[in-house]
């Protein structure tokens, strides 16, 4: 057996402080690796700023690495866990910004920088989108990341899988009102490619938008093996903030890749419409 133990954290930001948010974020850490111990605890899209920031995300952008990266990754290095979360990037080019996931490893080492592919709102006046989909090999598994938008799109998680992905960790400010999407999302491309799926959704309001939660982490074959669904204030019934934690078995994806032939079974070469542009 591989068994991996990973948390999904459901946060509220509070936008536009970027120092609160990493103090919560640090706490979170913390305590969930004291309850037990986890391999990966995957954050959500922009945590450590919030969502609704138009202009000011120029102010906020980070290069990488930078003060966030280096904070979190001495949290991860200090618990031994992995540690995936959003934050909004720039390049050396102080204008261009990019919607963001980062991946740290318990030694405090920077793995990856994934940039949003799939733009959607007013997210395409602040970012630019990403062109690259990288894969991860780690010592619990090979990851791939998504962030937000992007999971409405079977291509970026088949991507990642044909590149070997086991886990996909996806980064998400899906918003109350679609949240049933967002759940439906998260189980259809764990199903259609045999693959972990872990749902990292926040919860909370901005300016104009509210957030629905429902953080999860999926198996390949759609079971939800935690979640934090259904977890609402009593009084408001919004959603509330804390985190989910599942112990899972790597070895189950190739069992049901092999059983299902959902890979194996494809054939690219009639696909061809796929990679036209609209």
């Amino acid at each position: 057996m591989r068994e991996v133990t990973i948390a999904t954290v459901q946060m509220k930001p509070r936008l536009g402080e970027p120092e609160d948010n990493l103090v919560k974020m640090s706490e979170m850490i913390s305590n969930i690796a004291s309850q037990q111990k986890v391999d990966l605890i995957v954050f959500p899209e922009l945590i450590t700023s919030g969502y609704e920031l138009g202009l000011r995300f120029t102010e906020l952008a980070q290069r990488v690495p930078g003060p966030t990266v280096n904070l979190l990754s001495q949290r991860a290095n200090e618990h031994g866990v992995y540690v995936a979360f959003g934050m909004v990037t720039k390049e050396r080019v102080e204008s261009v910004l990019y919607n963001s996931a980062v991946l740290v490893g318990p030694d405090g080492d920077l793995l990856e920088v994934y940039n949003k592919i799939h733009l959607r709102g007013e997210e395409r006046m602040a970012f630019r989108e990403g062109f690259k989909m990288p894969v991860v090999d780690t010592e619990i598994g090979t990851l791939g990341m998504m962030v937000g938008y992007d999971l409405a799109f079977p291509e970026v998680s088949r991507s990642l899988v044909l590149d070997g992905s086991e886990i996909l960790c996806v980064m998400a400010n899906w918003e109350a009102a679609s949240v049933d999407e967002w759940k439906t999302y998260l189980r259809a491309r764990a199903y259609e490619n045999a693959v972990y799926v872990v749902g990292a959704n926040r919860v909370g309001e901005d300016v104009t938008l509210t957030f629905g939660g429902e953080s999860m982490v999926v198996g390949p074959r759609g079971q939800i093996h935690a979640t934090l669904s259904g977890e609402t204030d009593p009084d408001t019934g919004e959603p509330l903030e804390g985190f989910a934690v599942a112990r899972i078995d790597l070895d189950d994806v190739r069992r049901y890749r092999e059983e299902f032939q959902l890979i194996q079974n494809r054939q690219p070469t009639v696909y061809k419409s796929v990679v036209r542009r609209y």
